[in-house]
């Protein structure tokens, strides 16, 4: 009989080892990227993330995003702003870090919203002097008009004010016309874009690519994943700036005219469009 051994039935089983199949969640960002003909500067000014993060994050490297509540953020917004789902990559780094926080307990929440104050209605006591003020002053204008004008006055102010009324009356329908095509304007609304103003539409009729666009203030007015089959229209006063993650897959109406550049496919291209006969900047 031996002493001090064990039998290897008595030996403890080897905890279970998670495996994931497939590419690291940096690893799936940076391929991400690299398909959709990005590159990490691109990434970086269309997330906001600095350059330095991106790099950190694409090598599974998540200590620079300042908790693993940032590192979540910072993968989604990378995986939309390359046209991946973000949910399995967070997914998999919930599972490689821990899991996700606990949630907050609800009584916290309802013990704030019952120390919450009151919201104060409005004060009708206010409206109610501003309007009889308002009556006060009509009542007197009209007593003083008709000492000094008489009833002839009147009556020509009263015949020049229905044709002003009936004039003013009928454009109501094209500024409600109008408006549409602002938000989503036709190709005949693009054609009859005002002289004054830059009108830039942005078609994906064959693929789908990454595009920003921005005013001439530098303000966003879309940065985003365009799909095949969608369009964009932006409009202002001097300057559409386009960035264009696949110009291949793009097709630009400037001003009402097409632009016939030969784009590559996954080429990045930078443009400025300016009023009149397109202009490329």
């Amino acid at each position: 009989m031996s002493i001090g051994s064990n039998s290897p039935e008595d030996e403890p089983p080897f905890p279970d080892v998670p495996e994931h199949d497939g590419p690291s969640v940096g690893t799936a960002l940076r391929q991400g990227r690299v398909a959709a003909g990005l590159s990490a500067g691109d990434v970086s000014n269309a997330t906001r993330i600095r350059l330095g993060i991106v790099h950190a994050i694409e090598e599974d490297d998540f200590t620079s995003c300042g908790g693993d509540v940032y590192a979540r953020g910072h993968i989604r917004n990378l995986a939309k702003a390359v046209g991946l789902d973000p949910a399995p990559l967070i997914a998999r780094f919930d599972a490689e870090h821990g899991g996700r926080p606990a949630p907050t307990p609800a009584a916290p929440l309802f013990e704030a919203e019952r120390i919450r104050p009151e919201r104060r209605g409005p004060n009708w006591t206010a409206a109610m002097v501003a309007a009889i003020v308002v009556v006060i002053g009509f009542v007197g204008f009209t007593a003083v008009k008709s000492q000094t004008g008489g009833d002839t006055d009147t009556q020509a102010v009263e015949g020049k004010a229905s044709p002003t009324a009936t004039r003013s009356a009928a454009p109501t329908p094209k500024t409600g016309q109008s408006a549409t095509p602002k938000s989503d304007p036709s190709d005949s609304a693009i054609a009859a874009a005002p002289q004054d103003k830059v009108t830039v539409q942005v078609s994906a009729p064959d693929g789908r690519s990454w595009i920003s666009a921005k005013d001439h203030n530098g303000r966003m007015l879309f940065d985003g994943l365009l799909n095949k089959g969608e369009s964009k229209t932006f409009q202002d006063s001097t300057k559409i700036n386009l960035i264009l993650g696949d110009a291949g897959a793009i097709e630009l109406y400037v001003n009402g005219k097409k632009i016939d550049d030969d784009f590559r496919p996954g080429a990045v291209e930078r443009l400025t469009y300016t009023k009149g006969d397109p202009e490329v900047g």
